[in-house]
């Protein structure tokens, strides 16, 4: 049985331009940290065995809380940093349920959608969008 993917755009972390330090270090500000604890509750109905994130703050903040709701640990997962080969990790996860916090452009490659900060697209076994969540903040 094909298992579900969420890609899973880091919430609103303020303006890259006006950031004045190691841009992985941006960290998330007062609107995606809200928008980070309402992942919690936009994804209760969805199955969830692991949760993978880029090794950017503003991305494993963003699902941290709905890691400690779930009891799991955050992996970071190179991969999906900005400028690498995400793809080739999404294909290892076939049959899985799980979360990849991630950069704006992912979703792009992988479904041809684009996401808001905060946003969830739900992916079924074929890779096909079935549903968009969105933490407003």
């Amino acid at each position: 049985m094909a298992g579900v993917i969420m890609l899973i755009r880091h919430a609103s972390a303020g303006d890259r331009q006006s950031w004045t330090s190691d841009d992985d270090e941006r960290p998330l500000d007062k609107r995606g940290r809200r928008q980070a604890q309402q992942l919690v509750e936009l994804l209760k109905d969805y199955p969830l065995g692991r949760i993978l994130s880029s090794p950017a703050l503003r991305c494993v903040q963003t699902v941290e809380p709905l890691a400690a709701a779930r009891g799991l640990v955050i992996e970071t997962a190179d991969e999906l940093g900005e400028g690498h080969d995400a793809e080739r990790l999404i294909a290892t996860l076939d049959g899985a349920d799980v979360a990849l916090s991630c950069h704006g452009g992912l979703s792009d490659a992988v479904c041809g959608e684009r996401q808001k900060k905060g946003e969830v697209l739900v992916l079924d076994g074929t890779g096909a969008v079935r549903s968009r969540l969105r933490a407003r903040g």
